[in-house]
């Protein structure tokens, strides 16, 4: 009879597209996302955690570039139902509101930060489980609201380090696309039998093409995708993208959506409305609406924010009305905010960039509306934890080397109570400690174990300073730099080790900790 095979041992190793988070990672999100949490209580704001699973049908189609929600989320059948992770902090608010409407105070104002998940195809610096940091506003049209949430993320991004100058938040509306939109024929839905196109003798022989393809039909999704490259591709390649079509930088063609010279003119005019104030913008956009209702109440709502931020101090240094966000215009109704940092770092091929949006939100009238059949108003805000907090480490903010905590030496197994009564004595004066617990028979190990960890100071008490009532305090953050300089005379005579009576054991630590700006 043969025998049973052995089970194989299960790989060590992370889920692709996900990682583990250490140390310095988790105390220093904590941290941003404590002084984050603070400035949302101070603006009355309450913690909400929610259910990090949710039904596929409340979830609903809002994850972005997935048209059914179960190809974008990890989900699994019980009972009947489809349940799956959140991929946000949106959507199980609105069924959070909508089941709870009853009990919440109107406006309901909240922030929640927590870990998503979306089952979407791993690549560089793009995990399938992430932090959110997320703060809405829900049960008021008020553009005050909006208002709010701009100044909200202002203070947020000051409160974690990033200064005045080197951020800028931006501004713009759906409706007022929509009012372009309706400017150029393209209705809610959809424009059928599109006007010929006004093409140059160039672009004929890729127009025919077109026509044998047969495009009948232009949707605003259509439009949407194509001048959300605007950032990318700039002027012109927007007209080409919202015309006949372009070749990308591999050379591959990109096929056109087919407006009119005329009708895509219309389009980048708004994108391209920016100004150098917020006053002069907000004029180019009331020319680029023309007589559209609703892109005239959009620019309304966008002069009202302004003059709002404007009295609290937030002119165009901090807040820029800006047509060319257009990043989720397609999920929102109403204004949309974009945070983008605007200091320069370093690529991986050395080449200086901007940092970059760290986070995005805006109006999205219609999410509860879904559960309770009436509109609800909500508007709020998204920060992307992990982008911010690279930021701040790009900035200096964070990132430095933590230091570790003090290591208590154990020199006699059987006195493991006093060295435990060292510790203990230490944590109560607030600082990290621990005592060394693994073989004391090898003290060379024990100092490399303290090098690993980190620790700025190592505490040895052996029988003979037990006797004489003393302890043994190494500086090992000071020892270190000896080690590096130990050819200069200067540090050749400078002490880190010192010798200190038993009961001044914590007063001495506190020095050095103080001498090396480390605090408690």
């Amino acid at each position: 009879m043969a025998k049973p095979g052995k089970t194989p041992r299960p790989k060590a190793e992370t889920p692709k597209g996900f990682r583990d988070y250490f140390g310095a990672d988790v105390t220093e999100r904590a941290a941003m996302l404590d002084a984050i949490a603070g400035v949302y209580r101070k603006y009355g704001f309450d913690p909400l955690e929610s259910s990090a699973v949710e039904t596929v049908e409340a979830l609903g189609k809002f994850l972005p570039d997935v048209d059914r929600p179960n190809e974008g989320v990890f989900a699994w059948e019980e009972d009947g139902d489809w349940l799956a992770l959140r991929y946000d902090l949106t959507a199980p608010l609105a069924r959070v509101y909508a089941q709870h409407r009853n009990d919440l105070p109107t406006p309901y104002r909240r922030y929640a930060m927590g870990p998503v998940w979306r089952n979407e195809k791993p690549g560089p610096g793009r995990f399938r489980q992430f932090y959110q940091c997320d703060a809405d506003t829900v049960g008021t049209a008020n553009v005050a609201a909006d208002a709010e949430i701009c100044m909200m993320l202002a203070d947020a991004l000051e409160a974690v380090g990033i200064e005045r100058g080197d951020y800028v938040i931006r501004v713009n509306n759906r409706k007022v696309l929509n009012g372009v939109l309706e400017q150029i024929g393209l209705s809610e839905d959809l424009l059928k039998d599109p006007r010929p196109m006004t093409v140059s003798e160039a672009s004929k022989a890729l127009y025919s093409e077109m026509v044998r393809r047969n495009i009948e039909q232009i949707s605003r999704a259509d439009v949407l995708r194509q001048i959300d490259k605007f950032d990318k591709v700039g002027r012109d390649g927007v007209m080409q993208l919202l015309t006949v079509g372009r070749k990308d930088e591999s050379g591959a063609f990109i096929d056109g959506v087919g407006l009119t010279t005329e009708a895509a003119e219309i389009v980048v005019r708004f994108l391209t409305a920016l100004s150098e104030t917020n006053t002069r913008t907000v004029s180019a956009l009331r020319e680029a609406v023309g007589s559209s209702e609703v892109g005239r109440e959009g620019v309304d709502e966008l002069e009202g924010i302004a003059k709002l931020l404007d009295s609290q101090g937030l002119g165009e240094d901090r807040v820029v009305i800006d047509p060319s966000v257009v990043r989720g215009l397609g999920y929102y109704t109403g204004p949309v905010f974009e945070a983008e940092l605007t200091f320069e770092i370093t690529d991986e091929k050395g080449r200086p960039r901007q940092f970059g949006s760290v986070a995005g939100g805006g109006r999205y009238d219609d999410l509860v509306k879904r559960f309770t059949g009436q509109a609800v108003p909500a508007t709020g805000i998204s920060i992307g934890v992990d982008r911010l907090l690279a930021a701040l480490r790009a900035k200096g903010r964070v990132g430095g080397d933590s230091a570790g905590p003090v290591v208590v030496t154990v020199m006699d197994r059987d006195r493991m109570a006093d060295y435990q009564a060292m510790a203990g004595e230490l944590r109560a004066a607030g600082i990290r400690a621990e005592v060394y617990l693994g073989n004391p028979k090898n003290f060379g190990n024990q100092m490399k174990y303290a090098d690993r960890r980190g620790s700025p100071v190592a505490v040895i008490e052996g029988s003979d300073e037990k006797a004489r009532g003393v302890v043994q305090v190494k500086d090992l953050i000071l020892g270190a730099k000896i080690a590096e300089n130990a050819d200069l005379e200067e540090w050749q005579s400078r002490p880190s080790q010192y010798e200190v009576p038993r009961g001044e054991l914590v007063a001495k630590i506190r020095e050095i900790l103080a001498e090396h700006g480390l605090g408690e």
